[in-house]
């Protein structure tokens, strides 16, 4: 199960919940307008037991019957009203509401967009999407119920135990009675709830996780027969989580007992007084009659108290998640305070790597990478698996920030070059290519939005992918989620068309071949040349027909760069490069078998 990437430390509820004040604060007058009828239409309800005081002692007790249709139409007049105001306050906060949550939405999406590779690493997608969507909704239903009746219910209260006091203060003493052991358990019940809440959420990102990462690999589930084993482990974190659900719907239980139990307890403790006060003459039925109504007209402050704790819990816990997000610092762009020198070219000068959860007693991944790729020219890096070539190519649009040494693009520091104008400058084709759900013009424009249909053409042409004159509508075609409706050499080659648009500067390479056929890859690489020919690339590369593609090649190993030079040059001269094309040098094979050797 994935865990929350983030320590959860004790928080204040209140404190958390203040940091919605920014985005409610555009919504301010809508809930102040809400909390305003709410109060209204509460206070109208505090009105009832006042006029069945008032028909109890006088139209009842007098038999003047005439007298009782008045005041029946002012009950029924304070009902009207009532079911208005509420009607009228939920209208009023309805749409601002949605535009505080949308706006909430829209800035954690953006935020998710800037924030470096490195946070996307360690965070699962499944906790972020969880975020976006149920955390959203959590917080919005907070504004626009709990936190106007966590208002108007203290109020109400507040107000009807005056009432109470002001009818009889023996009767309200009585009634009042509950309070203390109710503040000492609410108290207890909030700090154990929020626990379980917070576990709840991030048991529903790790389900979000499951399930996002079920449909989008169902292919290698079902060819490795291995659904029943996910499903498994769908019904156990499942199960976990309806575990801590039944365990927090036990402590609402259990707190919504005693809130009902002791406030009921006190009222028939004064029912009882009452009566005996009523019996020698010491207070009016109707009175009592309004003072046993006030006190039914609190209970649903007092009951609701739980329910609005506990909702108040999961707002406050869901603004933590969010605001984890949020909090998430930027990259910066700290400069290199180096001025720009007339070194053109891409070069690597000093470079280290590591990454940030790396223990601390593990080397760097690199190590002190010295490289200089001249302009206009193509350097082919090679080395074993693992040796760090993808994360050295990520370096250059900074998806990472190198942690030592500097590298420049014509002689200026890419730390000194904004991150928007670096990647229009460094096109990069990964050796995994990502498609989106939109069409095939929309994939390959993604970085060049203002190319126009003969650059399109001519990224196509390059990329050997005619099978898009094919597909239904062409390149309006909608090659959906993930691109799976295409073979992985589709898939490679519009990455790689992608990459080619808008002849870029400087163009990086991650073995963008892979995937192809022996006669694919031989018109691809033909085409490729050209476009080559008026770049500055690297290109990583695992075959020999890669490989001869670039002018020169840099050989990675243990972090270094241990070796530069033309193809022919280094099957002569490097050992770990001859094994690395064949695979024939740790037999003896000697240098000029192997120059003779076929590329594949």
């Amino acid at each position: 199960m994935a865990e929350n990437p983030i320590p959860q430390p004790r928080r204040s509820t209140v404190r958390s919940l203040l940091r919605l004040w920014p985005y409610a604060r555009t919504a301010r007058w809508h809930i102040a307008g809400s909390t305003a009828a709410a109060a209204i239409a509460s206070g109208s309800v505090l009105l009832v037991p006042l006029v069945l005081g008032r028909i109890v002692d006088g139209p009842v007790a007098h038999h003047d019957y005439a007298g009782l249709w008045p005041l029946a139409g002012l009950l029924l007049l304070l009902g009207l009203v009532e079911a208005a105001l509420f009607g009228v306050r939920r209208v009023i906060v309805a749409r601002p509401l949605a535009r505080v949550e949308s706006t909430m939405r829209g800035d954690l999406f953006a935020k998710l967009q800037r924030l470096p590779v490195a946070f996307h690493d360690r965070w699962p997608s499944g906790q972020l999407l969880s975020r976006a969507t149920s955390d959203m909704f959590t917080m919005r239903l907070f504004l626009a119920f709990p936190l106007v009746f966590l208002i108007v219910n203290t109020t109400v209260f507040l107000t009807g135990t005056a009432m109470m006091f002001v009818l009889d203060w023996r009767l309200g003493l009585i009634t009042l009675t509950p309070a203390v052991p109710l503040l000492f358990l609410t108290r207890y019940f909030e700090s154990r709830y929020s626990l379980a809440a917070r576990r709840s959420q991030d048991q529903n990102g790790d389900l979000a996780t499951l399930v996002e990462e079920s449909v989008l690999g169902i292919r290698i589930l079902k060819a490795f027969g291995r659904h029943r084993t996910m499903a498994e482990r769908f019904r156990q974190q499942s199960a976990a989580l309806r575990e801590t659900e039944i365990a927090k719907a036990g402590m609402l239980a259990n707190l919504w007992a005693v809130i009902v139990g002791l406030p009921e307890l006190a009222l028939g403790c004064a029912l009882a007084l009452g009566a005996v006060q009523v019996a020698h003459d010491e207070l009016t039925a109707g009175t009592l009659v309004a003072f046993l109504s006030t006190a039914m007209a609190l209970r649903w402050p007092v009951e609701s108290l739980g329910w609005l704790l506990a909702y108040a819990n999961e707002a406050a816990t869901a603004t933590d998640r969010y605001f984890e997000v949020m909090d998430e610092p930027e990259p910066t762009e700290p400069g290199s305070g180096l001025p720009a020198t007339a070194d053109r070219g891409i070069r690597f000068t000093d470079v280290r790597f590591r990454y940030p959860d790396a223990p601390d007693d593990t080397p760097d991944l690199l190590c002190g990478i010295d490289l200089h790729i001249r302009p206009g020219e193509t350097m082919a890096l090679v080395g074993a698996t693992g040796s760090g070539k993808t994360t050295l190519t990520a370096l250059l649009p900074r998806l990472y920030e190198a942690t030592g040494g500097s590298i420049t693009l014509d002689g200026r520091d890419v730390r000194d070059i904004p991150r928007p104008r670096l990647r229009e400058l460094v096109s990069v084709a990964f050796e995994d290519p990502t498609l989106f759900s939109a069409t095939v013009r929309e994939n390959v424009l993604m970085g060049t939005p203002g190319a126009s249909e003969e650059q399109l053409s001519a990224a196509l042409r390059t990329a050997q992918a005619h099978f898009v004159e094919k597909l239904p509508d062409g390149v309006a075609t909608e090659v959906g989620e993930q691109g799976l409706s295409l073979s992985g050499g589709q898939r490679q080659r519009l990455a790689l068309a992608r990459a080619v648009v808008g002849e870029p500067g400087f163009l990086v390479l991650d073995d963008p071949l892979s995937a192809l056929d022996v006669h694919t890859e031989a018109l691809v690489e033909q085409a490729l040349r050209q476009v080559l020919g008026s770049t500055t690339a690297l290109v990583v590369a695992h075959r020999p027909s890669t490989v001869m593609l670039a002018d020169r090649v840099a050989v990675l190993e243990d972090g270094r760069i241990t070796a530069v030079g033309t193809h022919h040059d280094l099957l002569q001269s490097s050992a770990t490069y001859r094994e690395l094309m064949t695979g024939q040098a740790a037999v003896g094979v000697d240098a000029p078998a192997l120059e003779g050797s076929p590329a594949r």
